[in-house]
C-alpha cells in the first residue's frame, strides 16, 4: 500500500526511533533516557513528536510514524509507548512484500479500548490485524506492568498474545509515566542491546 523509500533511507547502522503515546511529548517519561542509552552503543536515535498528542488523530499518526520510519530492516529498532503502540502496528500492518525490521519493542501496548480513556475510542476503533505481523520481526519485546492504571494488564497480555509471544512484566511500573517515578527503563534498552 505505501513506500517510503524516498522519505527514510535504508541503512546499515542501527538506528532507533521512540514513539511517545497519548498526551506526552518526547522530552517526557523515559524517552530521553533511552535515545541517550542507545546513542551510547552507536545506535542513532531519535523521538519524533507525534502530532497534537492530545487530541491525537490516527491517520496523522501513522502518516507520522511512516515518514520517520519509511522502509524498515534488520538494522531498524522501533520503540513505543502506549497508543504509540498501536500507531506503530498499524504502519507496520500497511507494509506491504517482505520487509523486515530488527527490533520492535512495545511499553503498554494495547489494541483494544481502554476504560478509563473513552475519548480514545475513535482513535483505536477496531485496533489492528496483527495477522502475520510477527513473522517480520527479528526480536520483539512487550512490556508491561502490573499496576497500569491506564492500559489494563490483560490488553497488553493480550496484544502478546496475538503477535505470539509473553509480555515481561515490571513490578509497580504503572502506566511507565514519570509523575509514576519511571523516567529510565533499564529493561527495554537491555533486552535492545541483547
Amino acid at each position: 500500500m505505501t513506500s517510503a523509500r524516498s522519505q527514510a533511507p535504508a541503512t546499515t547502522n542501527p538506528r532507533a526511533v521512540i514513539f511517545h503515546g497519548y498526551g506526552a511529548t518526547p522530552a517526557d517519561h523515559w524517552f530521553s533516557w533511552l535515545a541517550e542509552q542507545l546513542e551510547a552503543e552507536n545506535i542513532s536515535a531519535t523521538i519524533p513528536a507525534l502530532p497534537y498528542p492530545r487530541e491525537p488523530d490516527p491517520d496523522q499518526w501513522e502518516d507520522d510514524v511512516r515518514a520517520v520510519v519509511g522502509d524498515p530492516d534488520k538494522h531498524t529498532i522501533v520503540i513505543a509507548h502506549s497508543l504509540g503502540c498501536l500507531s506503530v502496528l498499524r504502519y507496520l500492518r500497511s507494509l506491504r512484500g517482505s520487509w523486515r525490521l530488527g527490533t520492535l519493542a512495545l511499553v503498554s501496548g494495547f489494541v483494544d479500548p481502554l476504560p478509563v480513556l473513552p475519548e480514545l475510542d475513535s482513535f483505536i476503533g477496531d485496533g489492528c490485524d496483527l495477522t502475520g505481523l510477527r513473522d517480520h520481526i527479528d526480536r520483539l519485546v512487550i512490556v508491561r506492568s502490573d499496576n497500569d492504571s491506564i492500559v489494563p494488564p490483560a490488553h497488553t497480555d493480550r496484544l502478546a498474545e496475538q503477535l505470539g509471544t509473553v509480555a515481561q512484566v515490571l513490578p509497580g511500573a504503572g502506566h511507565f509515566l514519570a509523575g509514576e517515578g519511571v523516567i529510565e527503563l533499564p529493561l527495554v534498552r537491555d533486552a535492545i542491546m541483547s
